[in-house]
Order: C-alpha cells, then sequence, then structure tokens
C-alpha cells in the first residue's frame, strides 16, 4: 500500500525485484498521485494499461553506459554534420494512449519535434513492463537496447517494430564500431577514439 498526500492506494503487487518493482490495479489517476509523490526521489516510473513499474534510482552499472553511448552518438552526428535535439528522458505518452514511460536517452533528428526519432534504453535487468509496446503506442520511429555491449536495433515498420541489422535513420552509422567504443573502460578515450576513427 502507497500512502501519498494522504491518500491511500492498493496496488496489486506483480513482481519485485532488488531495483525495480511491478504493480498493477493502477488507474490513470493514481499514477499521477503516486508520479507527484516520487518527485525528487530519481525513481523512474512506466506505466502500460493499468501496470506501474518502479525503477529504484540508477546505479553506475546503468548510467555509465548511457553516458558513454549517448556521448559517442552526439559525437558521430556532430563529425557527420547532422543536426540533433537532445531530449534525454522527457516523459512521452498519454493517459489516451495506455502508456507512458521515460526514456534512457532520447533525440530529434533534424529538428525539434513532440516525438522523438530516436530512443535508447540501457539494460541492466530483464522484464518488467514492454518498453516496445508504449514505444509503438506513441509512435517512436526507432528504438536501440544496449545490453552488455550490444545494440538490438527495431525499427517501427507500419504499425509493428522490427529487428534489424543497421540503424534505418542513420544507415551509415557502423553499430558494431559504436558497440566496440561504448564496451571501452575510459569513456573519454572512447569518444577520443571513436572521433578519430570517424575522421
Amino acid at each position: 500500500m502507497f500512502e501519498v498526500s494522504g491518500m491511500a492506494i492498493a496496488p496489486s503487487l506483480i513482481e519485485a525485484k532488488p531495483n525495480r518493482v511491478l504493480v498493477g490495479n493502477i488507474t490513470w489517476d493514481k499514477l499521477k498521485i503516486l508520479d507527484a509523490g516520487f518527485v525528487g526521489t530519481g525513481a523512474r516510473l512506466t506505466y502500460l494499461d493499468g501496470y506501474l513499474q518502479i525503477m529504484s534510482p540508477l546505479s553506475d552499472a546503468h548510467e555509465e553506459p548511457k553516458k558513454t553511448l549517448s556521448q559517442l552518438l552526439e559525437a558521430y552526428l556532430r563529425v557527420r554534420n547532422i543536426r540533433f535535439y537532445a531530449r534525454g528522458s522527457t516523459t512521452i505518452g498519454s493517459q489516451e494512449l495506455g502508456g507512458r514511460k521515460e526514456p534512457d536517452e532520447s533525440y530529434c533528428l533534424h529538428e525539434k519535434k513532440l516525438i522523438p526519432d530516436l530512443a535508447i534504453e540501457i539494460v541492466v535487468t530483464s522484464g518488467g513492463i514492454d518498453s516496445l509496446e508504449v514505444y509503438r503506442r506513441v509512435g517512436v520511429p526507432e528504438v536501440w537496447f544496449w545490453e552488455d555491449g550490444a545494440i538490438a536495433v527495431y525499427s517501427l515498420q507500419s504499425t509493428e517494430y522490427r529487428l534489424v541489422k543497421n540503424s534505418q535513420l542513420l544507415p551509415e552509422l557502423d553499430l558494431r564500431s559504436l558497440e566496440f567504443y561504448s564496451r571501452m573502460a575510459d569513456q573519454y578515450d572512447a569518444v577520443n577514439e571513436f572521433v578519430r576513427s570517424l575522421r
């Protein structure tokens, strides 16, 4: 049971892991109350059709690869003169869509848009709410999942995501090279060496 602003919320526990809790029986109104209650805690909320996933504040195992990958991607975009707008973890979704999520990183390419072109997820633990379903409803054209130094790219084709070998948004980007540099121990050296490889 949660108590937020004097209001008791009784979700049904679906799954509990050290850094993640999945609960059901959450309406959109309850989500808004919980969202306000978690402000400033660092917790991240993902919602889909009455299910709410609450992630604890993120660890170095999550944040370091996230920042390394985002710096590598941004370096590539700058070297190739591709205009981009980093949106970070801005929440996307709505009550009408029945879902909402905060990507680990997200980008609009060429111009600012309400919906990012690319969302990036750093996977440290598996399971929980289906992130791709939330992104599909929102209409994010491409989603990358980075896990243990490997990138899986999902491209929204018609109404479904397809696992593809290369980015459809950035077809000239060598993902294997990006993976290699994302696994380097030193972030600063990784970005510098990646930039040198692009020139």
